[in-house]
C-alpha cells in the first residue's frame, strides 16, 4: 500500500470506536465489494481530485441504507487521498475487518483455525477453488460448515474472502486478515515450527522474546513439524526467522550446487 493510503488509512481508523454497532463491519465488507464491482463508482470515490464534500454526498445518496456508524466510518474513508482506486477497495475492506474485530475479540483465532481448516480438507479447497461454482455456492458451503461453531463475525468475514478473492489464495486471505483482527486487538500472531514439542518453559521464554522483538503482546500457534530435524522457524506477519536445521541443509545444499 503507498504511502498516500497508509495516511488516509491511518486516518479513517480514527473513526472506529468501541462503541460501534456490531453490524457495521459486516457492512463495510459488502460495501468494499461494490466498489470493486462497480468501475464507475470507485473512480468517483477514489478521485484524489475530487471534493471531499462531493464524495461524502455520493455516499450518503448511494449508501443511505447502511447504519450511520458504518457511513461514518466510509465518510471518513473516502475524503482521504489513496494511492490507486484499488488501495481504497482494500482499505475499506480493512476497516470491516477491523470493525468485525472490535466485535469478536475471538476473530483472529477462529479465522486461524477456519485457514488450519481448509489446509487439511482437499475436497473443501477443490470446492472453494471450483470456477463450476458461483460465489453464492461457495459462500453457502461455508456457512453450512461454520454456523454454530464459530462467532457470526468470523462467518462474515469468511464468507467475504471465500465470495471475493481479488486474486489472492483463500488461506493466504485468512491468515492476513487474523493478523489485521490481532492487530485491532493490540497483540501480534507468531506461528513457531518446530521439530518436536516444546516444553512450557521453552513455550514461556519464547513468548517474552518474541514480545521484545515485536514491542507488544505477542499470541503464539505452535506447529509441528518433523521435516525440520532441530531447530525453529519463527513467522511474524511477513517476517520468517527460519533456524532450523532443515533450512541450514537447504543452504548448504545450494552452496555445494553453485
Amino acid at each position: 500500500m503507498g504511502s498516500a493510503s497508509r495516511e488516509a488509512l491511518a486516518q479513517a481508523r480514527t473513526a472506529l470506536t468501541s462503541g460501534i454497532g456490531v453490524a457495521v463491519g459486516g457492512e463495510l465488507l459488502e460495501v468494499s465489494a461494490q466498489l470493486d464491482g462497480s468501475p464507475a463508482l470507485l473512480g468517483a470515490l477514489g478521485d484524489p481530485s475530487a471534493e471531499a464534500a462531493a464524495k461524502t454526498r455520493v455516499v450518503d445518496r448511494l449508501f443511505g441504507g447502511i447504519s450511520a456508524d458504518a457511513r461514518s466510518v466510509l465518510n471518513a474513508a473516502v475524503v482521504g487521498r489513496w494511492s490507486t482506486p484499488a488501495e481504497l477497495v482494500a482499505g475499506v475492506e480493512e476497516l470491516g475487518l477491523r470493525a468485525e474485530a472490535i466485535a469478536s475479540p475471538d476473530l483472529a483465532d477462529e479465522l486461524l483455525a477456519v485457514a488450519d481448516l481448509i489446509d487439511r480438507n482437499h475436497e473443501l479447497q477443490l470446492t472453494l477453488g471450483s470456477k463450476l461454482s458461483g460465489a453464492e455456492g461457495k459462500v453457502a458451503v461455508i456457512r453450512r460448515l461454520l454456523d454454530g461453531k464459530v462467532s457470526a463475525s468470523t462467518v462474515t468475514v469468511v464468507g467475504h474472502l471465500v465470495a471475493n478473492p481479488r486474486g489472492r489464495r483463500l488461506d493466504a486471505a485468512l491468515r492476513r486478515s487474523a493478523r489485521t483482527a490481532a492487530d485491532q486487538g493490540g497483540f501480534e500472531l507468531a506461528t513457531v515450527t518446530v521439530a518436536t514439542a516444546l516444553s512450557a518453559q521453552q513455550q514461556d521464554r519464547l513468548a517474552r522474546l518474541l514480545e521484545q522483538t515485536a514491542g507488544r503482546a505477542v499470541k503464539v500457534t505452535t506447529v509441528i513439524d518433523p521435516e525440520l530435524i532441530g531447530g525453529v522457524r519463527v513467522q511474524i506477519a511477513d517476517d520468517v526467522i527460519d533456524g532450523s536445521v532443515r533450512a541450514r541443509l537447504d543452504d548448504l545444499r545450494q552452496q555445494l550446487a553453485a
